[in-house]
């Protein structure tokens, strides 16, 4: 029988000279997703041989809604008094900051530090060649680089304070003790753990007289190396391979750190631990997350253990509160190494305020309807003729813009919303330079990020196409991972001038800019925080790229006192989450029994002693909350209490503890896995889909009611089963759909029915990931972002893994098996037969599936094939691309290849490390 060409036979015909490989490819819809429905053969071959055959691609169109903009021109005032000194104009006299040869103490290489001479190099490779005379006062406190002391410090944004942790943790590491670094969000994690790479690499710890015992070092090929620092990363739903007793330094969001204490308690080996960093210390009390971090300091100060907790923030105003609750030194600094220069800007001017008391009053003045002090202006923007800059807001934003980029600085927008974002940056992108008048080198940049983003599996932004040829980028969660920190890279390496981000931006990694402009103080409808303005605020300035920062707050005429009286307001004051109306008391007693840290009512009352909130709140109502939450624990029967008067968490505490739940949350889930043990729906996948979607709605989504009933519609008898199991009414879904309204959510009623509706929902998208539909599909489905939906894919991965360890808890096997299982296909992407090739980097859902019909169906097979084999299989695999021209396409192609090669070299690794434990495993 005659075989059927592949797809990747006929494009073989046209670029390469390669055996065939084997295998149907399926047909494609119109979207390119393959489809098991379709009937007729699209063969990619047949459309490529007009580009093979003197077919001219267009050139990329960087045009769009708007004309080239000409930004307006900013005059200064000239008849303005003098200004008041500023910091930066009285540091312009003298140094701001001493060097080592006039101090030798700011030497890291001083022996009063006592780090080994390789980390010293490192850190002078990364740019630390010197420290700042507070960091020097900071880390020669008595007792913290022995390790003897606990330490509370606080520092502006980007003066400096991650490197005095970073000492303290090395110093602790190079004894061979091992250290937790706590981190809020996952992008700061993976920023940090690269950090820390490169800052061990190659150094080595003291050597103990004898090696450890095989049991101390996990059977792999590199055993050898366990005198080298290492580190890893726990975060989301990820499943390191690393095990505690292989690593060093653990770089954590904060649920995977209090994770690994607990472990760390009940295995005994919590004196392994010498050092905690609690990053970012003003999150504990956030509302949803902070009790964790209270949880796992008071955890560790009740142990009385060697292990040193270090916390820092640059927001934090108690911290003499904080260091009393810790035991520790505190530290205040309000050094910033590149000063800032402040301004409100309103209607087309800019006003030089030197103080957030002269933001205030000059606010005021502007505000009032008749004043007889009229604040003067600093510069004036004139008023711009372009119809899209006619809001005086705009035309300034864009104005600043480009007058920075002109100068050779960079620039970073803060906006309210994903939608500002894109617009704004347009705009900025349209003011830009044209194409002709950059240089070669800038436009060649430039076109290497757009080649990076198109060959991602989600494509090329179209916006992001239009605006990174100019220079400008916007960066907010509807963008995926890997857009954010492709357009992270290249700001920070120079490539792009301008980014517009969302203000949350400015709480995650660190993308310092000369001029910070923020489109108002508002994150949505609300004004943001004061510790979240002013971390956006001081963004401004880069170190050792420029000698001062800019600062410019936009406002509108309504905006003006709100705005004015956040810059006044003093930064809060950290509070405890163990408070009643906080909830975290009920977790807290719960997981100090469950680890037997507590299991005695004297016990548990000393525990509490070391708590945030013992230092907070009045001891009457203090020990009421305690008692009445014990006898809360009690009647739920997550706690039991014997004869002898000693705790004892029962199987289902155990098992909340181990999920990360909070009791009221794992009560709800124990039920809903009680209620399915009765009645599980095996013949299908949206019954374990459903279990996998978080129990807390946020971060869910709004609901789509008319794709909602579209997909009711389309379930099979066993996705029906599981819609009346869920609670789901159809009839109900048929009437939001047509009404156009939101769930109301006024009653606990009806905010748990919503929540199990959007659970549902949610339930819908995975089903679609887990069977090969690329992410940007599901989002265009859906009518949502592309890193929505990504962030929703993590989300679940988290809960799941928390769900698998409920269930092996619980001694539920089999089920613990079907979600096991599924969770693997969550992660990958892919139907069951694709999660061996799913292992390797960047063969993921339907590039997964493209290898396995063109013959490559196993590890082995990518790690014998060469690159011209592969890069025929990403290129079916890739959306449908934008029109690119040769060069640029060329380029696109050198892309794959180099994709190509990391593939076969990591199938490469993968197989050897299977036969490396075949053989183990024989021996």
């Amino acid at each position: 029988m005659q075989k059927i060409p592949t797809t990747v036979d006929l494009w073989k015909k046209q670029r390469y000279s390669v055996p065939a490989v084997s295998g149907a490819k399926r047909a494609l819809d119109s979207d390119n997703v393959l489809t098991e429905s379709s009937k007729s053969q699209r063969v990619l071959g047949e459309t490529s041989n007009n580009a093979r055959q003197g077919f001219k691609r267009p050139r990329l169109d960087i045009s769009s809604n708007y004309s080239h903009l000409k930004a307006s021109k900013i005059r200064d005032v000239s008849n303005i008094p003098s200004a008041r000194p500023t910091i930066y104009t009285q540091r312009k006299l003298a140094a701001s900051t001493p060097t080592a040869s006039q101090n030798p103490l700011l030497s890291l290489k001083h022996s009063c530090y006592g780090l080994p001479e390789r980390l010293v190099q490192n850190f002078a490779s990364l740019g630390i060649n010197s420290i700042y005379p507070w960091q020097s006062s900071c880390l020669l406190g008595r007792g913290l680089l022995s390790g003897e002391k606990n330490l509370v410090y606080t520092a502006p944004t980007g003066g400096g304070k991650s490197l005095v942790a970073d000492v303290l943790m090395l110093k602790r590491v190079l004894e061979n003790k091992k250290a937790i670094l706590v981190l809020p969000y996952v992008a700061l994690v993976q920023e940090k753990l690269k950090w820390l790479r490169r800052v061990v690499e190659g150094v080595e710890k003291q050597h103990d007289s004898q090696y450890p015992s095989s049991s101390e070092i996990r059977k792999s090929r590199r055993s050898f190396d366990h005198h080298l620092i290492r580190v890893a990363g726990f975060f989301g739903g990820s499943k390191a391979r690393e095990i505690w007793a292989d690593i060093d330094i653990a770089v954590c969001t904060i649920e995977k750190a209090n994770t690994l204490v607990n472990t760390a308690i009940e295995d005994c080996t919590i004196n392994d631990l010498g050092i905690v960093v609690l990053d970012e210390l003003h999150m504990i009390d956030d509302d949803h997350r902070g009790y964790l971090l209270e949880l796992m300091a008071t955890k560790l100060l009740s142990i009385e253990q060697a292990t040193q907790l270090v916390g820092m923030s640059a927001t934090l105003s108690n911290t003499e509160t904080l260091a009393k609750w810790l035991g520790a030194k505190f530290f205040q600094s309000a050094y910033k190494p590149v000063p800032i220069e402040e301004y409100l800007v309103y209607d087309n001017d800019i006003y030089s305020v030197s103080t957030s008391g002269a933001f205030f009053k000059t606010a005021s003045q502007l505000k009032a309807i008749e004043t007889k002090t009229i604040p003067t202006p600093h510069r004036i923007v004139q008023r711009s003729q372009h119809i899209e800059l006619a809001r005086p807001m705009t035309n300034t934003i864009v104005a600043l813009a480009l007058e920075t980029v002109e100068a050779g600085y960079a620039v970073l927008v803060f906006c309210a919303s994903r939608a500002s974002c894109q617009t704004t940056a347009e705009l900025i992108s349209h003011a830009m330079l044209q194409a002709q008048d950059c240089s070669e080198n800038d436009m060649n940049a430039r076109r290497e990020v757009l080649s990076n983003l198109r060959s991602l599996s989600v494509g090329l932004d179209e916006v992001l196409e239009r605006t990174i040829i100019r220079g400008v980028a916007f960066h907010h969660a509807g963008l995926t991972t890997e857009e954010r920190n492709m357009v992270a890279e290249a700001y920070d390496n120079g490539i792009l001038k301008v980014i517009v981000a969302t203000c949350s931006l400015a709480a995650g990694i660190n993308l310092p800019a000369r001029r910070v402009i923020l489109q108002g103080a508002r994150m949505g409808r609300d004004l943001v925080a004061p510790a979240m303005l002013r971390q956006m605020r001081g963004r401004a300035g880069r170190k050792g790229k420029d000698e001062l920062g800019e600062s410019y707050v936009c406002c509108e005429k309504q905006d003006l006192d709100e705005v004015g009286q956040l810059l006044e307001a003093e930064l809060p004051g950290v509070e405890s989450c163990l408070t009643p109306e906080k909830r975290g008391i009920k977790r807290a007693l719960l997981e100090v029994i469950a680890v037997r840290l507590a299991t005695h009512p004297d016990a548990v009352q000393e525990y509490i002693r070391r708590t945030l909130v013992y230092h907070t709140m009045d001891r009457e109502a203090l020990n009421l909350m305690v008692q009445t939450t014990i006898k809360d624990l009690l009647d739920s029967q997550l706690v039991l209490l014997d004869e002898n008067r000693t705790y004892s968490a029962t199987q289902l505490g155990q098992a909340i503890v181990a999920s990360s739940l909070t009791p009221e949350d794992g009560i709800f889930v124990n039920a809903e896995f009680q209620r399915a043990l009765k009645a599980f729906v095996l013949d299908g996948e949206m019954h374990v889909f459903y279990m996998f979607t978080p129990v807390h709605s946020a971060g869910l989504g709004d609901i789509n009611w008319q794709m909602f009933r579209k997909e009711v519609d389309g379930l099979d008898e066993s996705g029906l089963r599981v819609l009346r199991f869920c609670g789901i009414d159809p009839g109900f879904v048929n009437r939001m759909a047509n009404s156009g309204k939101q769930l109301p959510e006024r009653s606990q009623q009806e905010k748990d029915t919503a929540r199990i509706y959007r659970r549902f929902y949610a339930a819908f998208q995975l089903r679609d990931l887990c069977n090969e539909v690329p992410i940007y599909v599901v989002a265009r489905k859906y009518e949502t972002p592309r890193g929505f939906v990504q962030n929703l894919a993590q989300t679940c991965e988290g809960f799941a893994a928390g769900m698998i360890k409920f269930c092996e808890r619980m001694g539920w096997a089999m089920l613990r098996c079907v979600l096991e299982h599924m969770c693997d296909r969550l992660k990958a992407g892919a139907k069951s037969d694709l999660l061996d090739l799913a292992k390797i980097p960047f063969v993921k859902s339907r590039t997964a599936r493209v290898f396995w019909e063109n013959g490559f169906k196993s590890i082995r097979a990518i790690a014998a094939a060469e690159s011209k084999d592969i890069v025929p299989i990403l290129v079916l695999a890739q959306p449908r691309k934008s029109k690119i021209n040769g060069d640029e396409e060329t380029r696109y192609y050198e892309k794959l290849k180099v994709k190509a090669e990391i593939i076969i070299g990591a199938a490469n690794r993968l197989w050897e490390r299977e036969q490396q434990i075949d053989f183990d495993t024989d021996l």
